[in-house]
């Protein structure tokens, strides 16, 4: 997983908020700090992002395998 084009990774936003029922206020800071990291990609990187959502214990290791494997039929 690297990066995505926008729309796959809107779906990837969609999917965590929908399916997963994460708040807007997690992603949010999620995001604000894969942008740190992320800041010389073009489009976002799925990695970071999920490893950051994991390492603070946004989401659980269940929830973070159920984000890969959707991410393997968004492709």
């Amino acid at each position: 997983m690297t990066e995505m084009t926008p729309v796959t990774y809107s779906k990837l936003i969609r999917f965590l908020q929908e399916e997963l029922l994460l708040s807007p206020a997690s992603i949010a800071f999620a995001q604000k700090t894969q942008e740190k990291v992320d800041d010389t990609q073009e489009y976002p990187d799925s990695s970071s992002l999920l490893m950051i959502l994991w390492q603070y214990g946004l989401v659980t290791l269940e929830q973070l395998e159920k984000i890969f494997d959707w991410l393997e039929t968004a492709y």
